[in-house]
């Protein structure tokens, strides 16, 4: 009998064992499938690369954690990275066969290839594209695929002076349906300087893209329709250049910031300019000046009204072995309640039609004149500016020649036609 009971613990005993293995060997951690210890049950990871610019990061975690807590089978996990280094990142990931779930990304061309195509997921290019501004989507829809979903936005726009607009005697526009010509405009800054006291009517962002803005206005774009051909060259194309340096002759603009290397951002601080041409993402950096009033008010116009929209993305990767639960992650994120959550904590601009007016803390009203001039943006912005892989490779080329005519060593048209020529290079080694 004691062999017998000897024999049957050893059984029992060897039973134990193996369940306790097992247990052990599925409770690994790093896998998209790790056990989660709670009887057994397996619970889903997806990697999530993150930049952060400001107080974003931490409003995302906290997103996070309500989407884990309604989804107890699913942990996000937060692989933070600075912003110059998540191109390296992402292509380590992708070349060595690990992509993961989803990143966040500004580029979305970048990695257009390995993107997932969500449409398969959460609708049709067409119902999908619908929720977001009509402005943007060529950063996400190429080919009828969504290579990615919209999460804020940004636009170009004009944070200007109110102390020294109030003691020119200079009214703003309040209304989209009443905004300056460009000569309305200009003639309002040099009032601003010869009754205010500003010392320059206005600053600009030394930026290809900043003086895009100007391009779209005057009816131009830096492509035709189908990316085909550089058309920065023509006569729109000139007249905009023509402008930008007039306003550096009349002394509306000063050389020492396209020139000189002066930041725009520190000048317009001094409380002796008219108006920073910027972007909404100065609002949250313009919150500490006091010693003036400040405010935002429309871009002017030439031939049309137009920003140059921007913003970050999210983006799924194939072969990931989660695809579905990253698209159901990115349904939950860019969703009205949510994304509104996230963009008003930020202080952002959503890229939803149904959140142009979010309650921020602090100047609601400044945002709602930046969602209008995306509203009223022209497709070529976004048609241009989404050819990263291509755009990238000549801005430089863009802003060198602007300077140039700044200085009077090139004429507008010379100075753009060098620099199409440089374009149509790359367009068609890129073929």
């Amino acid at each position: 009998m004691l062999k017998n009971w000897k024999r049957n613990s050893f059984f029992i005993l060897t039973v134990l064992l193996t369940f306790t293995l097992a247990a052990c060997g599925s409770s690994g951690t790093g896998g998209s499938n790790a056990g989660s210890g709670n009887g057994g049950s397996k619970q889903t990871t997806l990697d999530f690369v993150w930049f952060t610019d400001g107080v974003e990061g931490e409003v995302m975690k906290g997103l996070i954690k309500e989407y884990e807590d309604q989804n107890p089978g699913i942990k996000i996990n937060l692989i933070e990275v600075a912003y110059t280094d998540l191109g390296t990142k992402l292509r380590t990931m992708v070349s060595g066969g690990k992509p993961p779930a989803l990143s966040r990304i500004s580029d979305t061309g970048m990695f257009a290839n390995q993107a997932l195509d969500l449409s398969e997921y959460l609708g049709t290019a067409e119902e999908f594209s619908s929720q977001f501004i009509d402005s943007i989507k060529p950063y996400y829809i190429v080919d009828d695929k969504v290579i990615a979903a919209p999460m804020d936005v940004t636009a170009n726009g004009l944070i200007y002076n109110k102390t020294l607009f109030d003691k020119a005697g200079v009214s703003v526009p309040t209304s989209s349906d009443d905004v300056w010509t460009w000569e309305e405009f200009s003639a309002a800054l040099k009032q601003v300087q010869e009754q205010g006291g500003a010392r320059f009517g206005m600053v600009m962002d030394v930026t290809p893209h900043r003086w895009s803005t100007m391009l779209y206005q005057f009816g131009g774009s830096i492509f035709n329709e189908d990316g085909t051909q550089a058309v920065i060259n023509d006569g729109k194309a000139v007249n905009a250049l023509n402008y930008f340096v007039q306003l550096h002759k009349d002394g509306i603009m000063p050389d020492s910031v396209w020139i000189g290397g002066e930041n725009p951002n520190n000048l317009f601080r001094t409380g002796t300019v008219g108006v920073h041409f910027s972007g909404n993402w100065m609002l949250s950096n313009y919150k500490d000046i006091n010693n003036f009033e400040w405010g935002v008010t429309y871009l002017p116009k030439e031939e049309i009204r137009s920003s140059v929209p921007g913003g970050k993305y999210l983006m799924a990767f194939k072969n990931s072995g989660v695809e579905e639960e990253a698209a159901e992650f990115i349904a939950y994120l860019t969703s009205k309640e949510v994304n509104g959550k996230y963009n008003q904590e930020s202080l952002f601009i959503s890229p939803r039609k149904d959140s142009a007016q979010l309650d921020y803390e602090f100047g609601k009203e400044f945002f709602e004149v930046f969602t209008d001039e995306l509203n009223n943006s022209t497709p070529k912005a976004a048609n241009d500016w989404s050819r990263q892989d291509v755009i990238t490779k000549f801005t430089d080329d863009l802003r060198i020649n602007i300077i140039e005519t700044l200085t009077g060593k090139m004429e507008p048209q010379e100075a753009l036609d060098d620099v199409a020529d440089k374009a149509n290079k790359v367009i068609e080694a890129s073929n």
